[in-house]
């Protein structure tokens, strides 16, 4: 997975998903003076230090794509100046409630932070601000008084994983229950996956059981999973919402445990390599692949600028709210459906992986009949 970081910012070609990044130079204004908020001589001058907290290392993207190609970005707009601290909470809120404080310590000059809780992190949030330190919130809207916020339609990446299952069940949409398998109640991002993908199936399919899956865990999901087998009856069962790849990894082990074959169709998110794989043998039907890229390059534009005291003009595209703060300056990224017809199009051509990467000799034969080489 090495040889991936290196290739990650190849993912910029993504950038292409008709977001407007190509345009976002930075933001400041000629003759604007920068703020000093938060800021410092060394800050304008480029030598910024970047705060960087990243919620858990179960799901692969975090530490193999978005920490790289934040901190490639960084150094590119601050002439290799630029410092990125970083650290992971690896799911525990109290910990980068921590972390935060000790970001104030080292006097950061912006965080971007993904949190873990969106909740529990406000206060964290609120001693940052207090501090004179910018924040923008990373993937997941955190409440607090951040200062921006860049993530995928998270609605639509539901609205997407639902209809994909649709379009795999067909006319036998009502011919028995899917399982629905949420993400973590502790993270905004889950709700609104749930929201999007429950605004897509509601009156086209059963929903025999549905599951809130603690902190995303895929043997939790496994553990789900086999209690709606003994439940409903494997026989009852025609597909699986899992709202990502790890999950859908521990539904797939649980139902091949009861002997199910063929496996129901079962959906996921994040084009994890695993996950990939899956969808190549046809065990997964579906991904939700989310070039990292343009995600990563907007919020290290947004942190150097904030770091800078420039204004975020150019660098967002809209607002949005969160149950504390009203107007937050946004950019969301487009997602895409991934399935095998279109991983060379895609996950391939992007450079998120090699064709070898994903055609291991496991894989092969299904990799050949697909044409992937």
């Amino acid at each position: 997975m090495n040889t991936r970081m290196r290739r990650a910012a190849v993912v910029v070609a993504a950038g292409a998903m008709a977001v407007s990044l190509a345009a976002c130079g930075s933001a400041k204004e000629a003759g604007e003076k920068p703020k000093q908020s938060g800021t410092s001589a060394a800050a304008a001058g480029g030598a910024i230090k970047v705060g960087l907290l990243l919620p858990e290392n179960q799901t692969a993207r975090y530490e193999k794509f978005d920490k790289p190609l934040i901190e490639k970005k960084v150094a590119e707009l601050t002439g290799g100046k630029g410092e990125v601290v970083y650290a992971n909470a690896k799911q525990d809120a109290t910990t980068q409630n921590s972390q935060v404080d000790t970001m104030i310590t080292n006097k950061v000059n912006v965080l971007i932070v993904d949190a873990v809780d969106s909740k529990a992190i406000a206060g964290a949030v609120k001693k940052a601000k207090e501090a004179g330190i910018p924040v923008v919130s990373y993937d997941r809207l955190a409440e607090g008084p951040i200062d921006a916020y860049t993530s995928f339609d998270n609605e639509e990446v539901g609205k997407v994983q639902g209809k994909a299952l649709l379009e795999a069940l067909g006319d036998k949409a009502k011919n028995g229950d899917i399982v629905m398998m949420n993400g973590s109640v502790t993270d905004p991002n889950a709700a609104l996956f749930k929201k999007g993908a429950h605004s897509v199936l509601d009156g086209k399919v059963n929903v025999g059981k549905e599951y809130d899956t603690k902190e995303w865990k895929p043997e939790n999901a496994n553990t789900n999973m086999a209690g709606a087998i003994s439940a409903l009856g494997k026989d009852k069962i025609i597909g699986v919402y899992s709202a990502n790849d790890g999950m859908a990894g521990g539904i797939i082990t649980a139902l091949k445990a009861a002997g199910m074959d063929p496996l129901p169709p079962v959906t996921g998110q994040d084009a994890e390599l695993a996950g990939v794989q899956r969808i190549v043998a046809g065990e997964q039907f579906m991904s939700v692949y989310k070039p990292y890229a343009p995600e990563a390059e907007a919020a290290a534009k947004m942190a150097v600028a904030l770091a800078k005291g420039e204004k975020l003009d150019g660098l967002t595209t809209s607002t949005v709210d969160s149950p504390t703060t009203k107007g937050v300056p946004s950019l969301l990224v487009p997602v895409v459906s991934l399935t095998k017809n279109n991983i060379k199009d895609t996950v391939i051509k992007d450079g998120v992986y090699t064709a070898d990467e994903i055609c291991t000799e496991k894989y092969a034969a299904a990799c050949a009949a697909l044409g992937l080489k």
